[in-house]
């Protein structure tokens, strides 16, 4: 996802958690699902890429936050390696800001499928069609190609949970989006079959089980207990034993005993493994 700070791009996910059923009626969306890093709240930016799961007519839709700022760039260029499309939310009186055309640019350098949320349609002297024109131009302007100029738009109110195709009305719910997504954004390619790719993009600790590599499988498939070498950014092979695995449901990190190309997941048996490094078999 790629926002502006106020464009309501944590609102949006609030939604997709909750109608998609991945959040219960009574569980309560934390102020802003994603924003949970303590600066963030207090400068209202996104600095680190949050993902969360979540499950829509049997697929699963990953989401992954972006920074918004040309200061975090190498996470940026990370995390768009992790992604096979992104949602442009933009609000639909301000149109596009000048904060999101570096993450724009390095998506569309990747050849990401782009969707256009053009949210708040409900807002006073919104102007959806001038909007959408300005992304044009913005996106011409990026050297977007082709395909990525036929991007689809979706107007929505994720305050109000609506979204539909059409910007003169709402839909009852955010299903337009959700179709969107599954229609336009392609699924990973299934070699399942091939030697274990996994790549690192993110960093955690805990200290239940200490470092941890976040990242996708981009090929083959991962399991606990499994002997796996790990390919150091300075050439050197350390080998290791995956000890725990967690997949993301909703906000939630699950334990799970194995995981399969495309899926995002969370590595724990290595201490020193970092950023931009590769899992692969012995």
């Amino acid at each position: 996802i790629i926002a502006h700070v106020d464009h309501g791009e944590t609102t949006l996910v609030d939604q997709l958690l909750r109608q998609s059923g991945t959040f219960r009626e009574n569980e309560q969306v934390a102020e802003r699902a994603l924003d949970s890093n303590d600066l963030e709240r207090e400068r209202g930016i996104t600095i680190l890429a949050k993902n969360t799961a979540i499950e829509y007519k049997g697929t699963t839709i990953n989401i992954l936050d972006t920074p918004g700022h040309a200061d975090f760039g190498g996470e940026v260029e990370r995390i768009m390696k992790m992604v096979d499309g992104v949602l442009l939310v933009v609000d639909a009186y301000e149109g596009c800001m000048p904060q999101t055309r570096f993450v724009l640019k390095k998506a569309l350098e990747q050849n990401l499928t782009p969707i256009v949320v053009v949210n708040k349609i409900d807002r006073e002297f919104a102007r959806p069609e001038e909007v959408v024109d300005e992304v044009l131009e913005l996106f011409i302007e990026l050297d977007a190609n082709d395909d990525q100029l036929e991007f689809p738009v979706i107007y929505a109110s994720a305050i109000n949970g609506t979204a539909s195709t059409d910007p003169t009305k709402q839909d009852e719910n955010m299903e337009a989006l959700f179709d969107a997504i599954i229609e336009h954004i392609p699924a990973p390619v299934d070699n399942s079959s091939e030697p274990l790719q996994f790549q690192v993009a993110l960093l955690d600790y805990n200290d239940y089980v200490g470092r941890i590599g976040i990242g996708r499988i981009f090929r083959g498939e991962m399991k606990v207990g499994q002997q796996v070498a790990l390919m150091k950014l300075d050439g050197s092979v350390k080998h290791f034993r995956v000890t725990k695995m967690f997949g993301f449901k909703g906000l939630k990190r699950l334990e799970i005993e194995q995981a399969k190309v495309g899926d995002l997941v969370a590595v724990s048996g290595m201490e020193d493994i970092n950023v931009g490094e590769t899992v692969c078999p012995v």
